[in-house]
């Protein structure tokens, strides 16, 4: 099985080589290609107002200056021979649960690969306050990795489909297993705008994501996450809204 890995964290992530541990008990066919620096935020965002450098810093291990989501452009059709198996995006430093999912490169990156027609699956390693800078513990991730990963590996995803996977702010021992769960919603309106002044006098700005309240609904990955489980939720591409597509098509009858 050939896996391909990236992240949004960027090549030498702290997550990335956890991942590479867990990818390589699943196989020991994997090529990694990823943003040559942080792309936390990026979403789905594609690089097209400049050229894209590709670098390879070792075999089978290569970054892009750009986003996830050219990482795995470049990928697909420049870096390896024939498609991969698998796709895994992570582990991201930080939640990507709820609404977190629209801005995640983490998780777009395997939104992309689903829309090439591969199995992608995103992880993420959620972590508490004491988490500073790369002081996060992958702990959890690290031995539950490959477990939650297992079942995924031997199944069909339905097609433009992915996985989004979180692991709870604890060590691996005290996890109390995983849940399959529906994706929860956070309330952005009261996130937060740092203001300051830099040593030119000027203002700037820098977008906080403390103060966002957390709203655990039922079987939702926020509460699987706030109760010690590893949270596996399954997503589509298509957005729209069925119900709201009849009723305003009703809107436009003679």
């Amino acid at each position: 099985m050939r896996i391909l890995l990236t992240n949004d964290d960027g090549i030498n992530a702290p997550g990335l080589y956890v991942l590479e541990k867990i990818a390589a008990k699943l196989s020991d066919d994997i090529w990694i290609c990823a943003p040559a620096e942080e792309q936390s935020g990026a979403g789905h965002s594609l690089t097209l107002t400049r050229p894209v450098r590709l670098r390879e810093h070792a075999p089978r291990r290569f970054s892009v200056s750009g986003t996830p989501t050219d990482a795995v452009n470049m990928a697909l059709k420049k870096v390896l021979p024939e498609p991969p198996d698998l796709i895994l995006s992570g582990v991201n430093r930080g939640a990507n649960l709820g609404d977190d999912v629209t801005y995640s490169g983490t998780v777009s990156a395997a939104m992309e690969g689903a829309l090439a027609g591969v199995r992608s699956i995103a992880l993420s390693q959620v972590y508490g306050k004491e988490g500073v800078g790369n002081a996060v513990s992958f702990d959890a991730a690290e031995a539950w990795g490959e477990k939650v990963l297992r079942p995924l590996v031997d199944i069909e995803f339905a097609s433009r489909s992915l996985v989004n996977i979180n692991f709870p702010p604890m060590a691996g021992g005290d996890v109390r297993g995983i849940r399959v769960v529906r994706q929860g919603f956070h309330d952005y309106a009261r996130g937060s705008v740092v203001e300051s002044i830099d040593p030119r006098g000027f203002p700037y700005f820098w977008f906080g994501l403390h103060g966002i309240e957390h709203t655990p609904g039922s079987d939702t990955d926020l509460e699987a996450i706030a109760d010690g489980y590893i949270s596996v939720t399954p997503l589509h591409l298509d957005l729209t809204h069925g119900a709201e597509l009849e009723r305003m098509a009703d809107q436009y009858q003679p």
